[in-house]
């Protein structure tokens, strides 16, 4: 199967609430190239101010796979082309786990329950996974409107 990857970095915003049943939200804001001083794990906050902070956390591959072509295709046809971040709580710290430009596994996987946020995807990516969708994607083959009775 052709795959193709990149090397990301995502950007978690905790961001304060005047609420009285939550204090705080967390919500993956950005996609950035690997920084090349960046060890992946290794999560660093970026923005530090009274009602928000950004914290990096780089090292994650978005993978892209010639079977999902279709769903790429959806992502960066639409208005606004998303990396989707999916992401769990670790402790007080919302660690992302996973990134994909697929529209279908993006999801799947909110449908089992997990956090999955829409980050904006940057110019030269969308380019790169558009270039990645039209050369793998197959329209799926046309059947007749009466094929099963044909052979009779």
């Amino acid at each position: 199967m052709e795959e193709s990857s990149v090397t990301l970095a995502v950007i978690m915003e905790r961001m304060r609430l005047a609420n009285k049943w939550a204090d705080h939200r967390w919500e993956a804001i950005g996609v950035v190239p690997q920084p090349d001083d960046a060890a992946p794990g290794e999560a660093r906050v970026v923005v530090d101010e009274r009602d928000r902070t950004h914290w990096l956390f780089p090292g994650f591959a978005l993978r892209l796979r010639a079977d999902e072509a279709e769903d790429y295709l959806l992502n960066v046809t639409a208005a606004e082309p998303r990396v989707f971040v999916v992401w769990r709580m670790d402790g007080e710290l919302a660690r992302p786990a996973w990134v994909t430009a697929s529209y279908g596994s993006a999801a799947r996987t909110l449908d089992a329950g997990e956090h999955v946020d829409g980050a904006p995807m940057p110019a030269t990516l969308r380019e790169w996974v558009e270039a990645f969708a039209r050369a793998h994607y197959r329209p799926p083959e046309k059947k007749g409107r009466f094929a099963a009775t044909r052979h009779a």
